[in-house]
């Protein structure tokens, strides 16, 4: 279970001694100030000069000439200055105003709501003028009104504008700043981009991409984190029913979850286990990782699942999986001694409400209370399962598609004092903000900032959340009497995570891709191609 800003020259930027000469007289000439008015009449006897010296070009000296010059870029340099500030005034004006001229003012609180918000276009625009005077509070508010006041008649109009519930709507807000949280309100409206995996055991990524460009697919490299991602703009054939995908060369994946497997790292040889796989894009990655070696042992409680999972494992020529139907809280009685275990919990679905609109409606308190408890005993049990003494593992891998704090940084901070035989380590990921050490009052184990959270107005992928724990010790009372060890920050894991360099190589991958399109192209144009038949 889908964002680089570059700052942008203004070109009526000025630089620091302008200003400093500028904003002074602007302000003189505001106040009325005398000196400016001497320097008034000055520029005025000088334009008659000027037009008493323009008679008379011909008879002018050189130095006349340059001192007419000047005289002439002093009026204009001043004209400037006082333009200037007075659309410094107008902007600030405007900004404390608002767009129609009038500072904006709540509505009473005995107004009709049903009048309120039966204008979607005035819902809209209270939501950025409410956005906008708490980014300013201080000089924006109105004096009889709180903070609280703007923030409630804001979260009414998210409400009505984008169809939450009032909880959720509350709940995601209080994640973001408040212009930041209106950015991933609109970011939910939009579908995250179509996403594609090229499959390692069946073919390379530069071949594939060439093969679904002939078909007419438009594509490109998804981005630099990933060696297998292809992000797909247009096609002119459907993606899921290829020769390509049919033969299992690609999966169609969500962006974000390539991300547990990449944190999991799985090496060859070793056990792994999938605790909730289906419908297997996550297993089929990992054995991709693994080139079919080792065993992964491909799980997930929902039995009408597995029909899919089996299907996927199939088409994409995994040999190496064990496909079974458990309860993920009954490992690890059933089996265990695992090198790397992947969870990737049930979980309410706040990161994928592009995909899932219903979850804007449909969770409530008691959601949040029933699904973080399943996700804390699925974690404890994931990390039983794990052998510490692993030559090569240890690890597990938690992760989930909600950016709820209840479903993430509470549950890992629940297992690791629950379990002190584990850590925190980086999840490798050199992407996506940190977890929150610290939410509404409520403070976690430090090392809660190596997890990772993934946002879709931010990385223009599903909302997602990834830690990744060490295991220290099969006895968690043996950790217990050693805390400094539980407490390291060093992470221990040595292991060559970098895939075929023959085979992945983004920068020449793109370079390919960009060829195959223009040869495509040449081609359709009827221009013959070199290199190729006649």
């Amino acid at each position: 279970m889908a964002s680089d800003d570059e700052p942008q020259d203004d070109e009526f930027d000025m630089d620091a001694d302008s200003d400093q000469d500028l904003f002074p007289k602007a302000t003189d000439d505001f106040l009325g100030s005398s000196g400016e008015e001497e320097e008034d009449e000055d520029l005025e006897e000088d334009d008659s000069d000027d037009v008493d010296d323009s008679d008379n070009d011909n008879m002018s000296a050189g130095p006349l000439d340059e001192k007419k010059a000047r005289k002439i870029e002093a009026r204009r340099a001043k004209q400037e200055a006082l333009a200037e500030a007075e659309l410094k005034d107008a902007a600030l004006q405007t900004n404390i105003a608002g767009e129609d001229g009038e500072r904006f003012e709540l509505p009473d609180e005995e107004a009709n709501e049903d009048e309120l918000l039966g204008d979607i276009t005035k819902v809209n625009h209270r939501i950025k003028e409410i956005v906008n005077v708490l980014n300013d509070f201080k000089n924006l508010r109105q004096p009889d009104r709180s903070r609280q006041d703007y923030v409630d008649r804001l979260l009414k109009d998210i409400c009505h504008y984008y169809g939450y519930s009032a909880f959720l709507a509350e709940k995601l807000f209080n994640l973001f700043p408040v212009a930041e949280s209106i950015e991933f309100f609109e970011a939910n409206e939009v579908p995250r981009p179509v996403t594609i995996r090229a499959n390692t055991l069946r073919t390379r990524r530069r071949d594939l991409a060439q093969a679904l460009i002939n078909r007419g697919v438009n594509l490109d490299p998804l981005g630099k984190w990933t060696k297998v991602g292809l992000q797909v703009f247009d096609s002119s054939v459907p993606i899921g029913a290829t020769p390509e995908y049919l033969a299992g060369h690609y999966m169609l994946q969500a962006a974000s979850s390539f991300l547990p497997v990449m944190a999991l790292a799985p090496q060859p040889n070793e056990r792994v286990l999938d605790m909730a796989s289906a419908p297997g894009g996550k297993t089929t990655y990992i054995a991709a990782l693994q080139k079919n070696t080792g065993t992964v042992f491909a799980n997930d409680a929902n039995k009408d699942r597995l029909k899919s999972l089996t299907a996927n494992i199939h088409r994409m020529g995994v040999k190496n999986a064990v496909v079974c139907n458990y309860d993920g809280r009954e490992f690890p009685k059933v089996i265990g001694g695992f090198d790397r275990v992947l969870l990737d919990a049930p979980c309410s679905g706040t990161g994928v409400i592009s995909k899932d609109p219903s979850v804007k409606v449909n969770k409530t308190d008691k959601d949040f209370i029933d699904i973080p408890r399943l996700q804390k005993e699925l974690l404890l049990c994931a990390i039983d399962s794990v052998d510490a003494k692993s030559k090569t593992g240890g690890y597990i891998v938690y992760s989930t598609c909600s950016v709820t704090v209840d479903e993430n940084e509470a549950v890992v901070d629940y297992a690791l004092k629950k379990r002190p035989n584990v850590k925190l380590v980086s999840t490798t990921l050199d992407f996506g903000r940190e977890g929150f050490p610290s939410y509404r009052g409520k403070s976690f184990h430090p090392s809660v900032k190596l997890t990772r959270r993934f946002y879709p107005h931010v990385h223009n992928m599903d909302g997602f959340f990834v830690a990744k724990f060490k295991k220290l010790s099969n006895k968690w009372d043996e950790a217990k009497d050693k805390p400094e060890a539980a407490s390291d920050d060093v992470d221990m894991e040595q292991e060559d995570q970098e895939e075929d360099q023959t085979t992945f190589n983004d920068d020449e991958d793109a370079a390919l891709i960009q060829e195959s399109k223009v040869k495509l192209l040449k081609k359709r144009k009827g221009i013959k191609v070199k290199g190729s038949s006649a």
